[in-house]
């Protein structure tokens, strides 16, 4: 048997596959909160004690970049190996990836109803496909075809600066220069971005919060779901709307920066967790408008297919197919 992983800063996915039924048929599932445990030994044997499966191989997806076998989550205080996964479960390999090579690895075996589709396009046979996730934090990664498949490439694009097209964009990095020493598109388009940008408009002036509003994001761990449930309600308050109007926007832009930086002629993947809970939002122009407005290369973007993936557990699936 197969263990498979998708390891993030607010929980962690985990699967054992029967790799002779393929990578997509698992024994068993489960999802924990990553914060809960010391480190991820201590998780994974929790999730192997509910069963006696014998485990041979494993490959997990992790929220950060990996450096000789090594990473330290982006997002969580853990320090991840692969020979000591290896040696405290006795596999004959183990494997870390970045999570979002793990959702590229997932991207071409995704079936139709797994995505949905912001611009059909023109898909350039065997081109470089790109794939940006806002989740807890924002991942980039690309694809690149070898000549009888797709590989996918890992990347911290997230964390490049975020460059503002506008005189509102400006105003935005100003604010959170204050409080960041860097200011990256991680900052913006993310879990922990979505507050950022209300806190922008709250703080400036820019729209007021109603008092109902305010009292709910009081007591919230976070304040995003809360957010985005606002923005796409029946009554939504302007701040809402506005903030997932400017989240849509920042996050379009630099989706055609990584098209353009990629050459993604094969198709741009928006993943993670965020997308399918905003898709009116995704839907109305906004995301296509600013992914597509790049100056003279405009017609070019308008030819790529852009898709959001719906399928919750790409990650696991991809770390399965790394496997294969």
């Amino acid at each position: 048997m197969w263990l498979v992983g998708d390891v993030g800063g607010t929980k962690t996915s985990l699967a054992i596959v029967d790799p002779s039924a393929g990578p997509r048929r698992w024994v068993r599932a489960a999802t924990l909160p990553s914060r809960d445990f010391p480190d991820l030994v201590g998780l994974v044997r929790a999730f192997l004690a509910q069963g006696s499966e014998r485990i041979e191989r494993a490959c997990f997806g992790v929220a950060g970049p990996v450096r000789a076998g090594r990473v330290h989550l982006t997002n969580l205080n853990w320090l991840l190996d692969e020979q000591e996964l290896a040696r405290s479960f006795q596999l004959t390999e183990a494997i870390l990836i970045n999570d979002l090579e793990a959702i590229a690895t997932a991207v071409p075996y995704l079936l139709p109803d797994e995505l949905h589709t912001l611009n059909a396009g023109q898909p350039v046979p065997h081109s470089a496909i790109a794939v940006i996730a806002p989740g807890t934090g924002l991942g980039e990664a690309f694809l690149t075809w070898d000549g009888t498949r797709y590989r996918a490439h890992p990347s911290e694009g997230g964390h490049t600066d975020f460059a503002p097209r506008n005189a509102l964009e400006l105003e935005l990095l100003r604010f959170l220069l204050e409080r960041f020493d860097h200011v990256s598109y991680e900052r913006l388009c993310s879990g922990q971005g979505m507050p950022n940008i209300y806190a922008f408009l709250k703080e400036t002036g820019r729209a007021e919060e109603p008092a109902w509003l305010a009292d709910r994001l009081a007591g919230a761990p976070d304040p995003t779901p809360i957010i985005v449930e606002a923005a796409l309600g029946a009554d939504p308050p302007p701040i809402c709307q506005k903030a997932l109007e400017l989240f849509v926007s920042i996050l379009g832009a630099e989706a055609g920066n990584l098209a353009l930086k990629t050459l993604a002629l094969g198709g741009v993947y928006v993943a993670g967790g965020i997308p399918p809970r905003i898709l009116p939002k995704l839907d109305d122009g906004t995301f296509l408008r600013a992914f597509q407005a790049k100056g003279r290369l405009s017609d070019i973007m308008a030819g790529i297919p852009v898709h959001v993936v719906l399928q919750p557990q790409a990650p696991l699936i991809g770390a399965a197919y790394r496997l294969m």
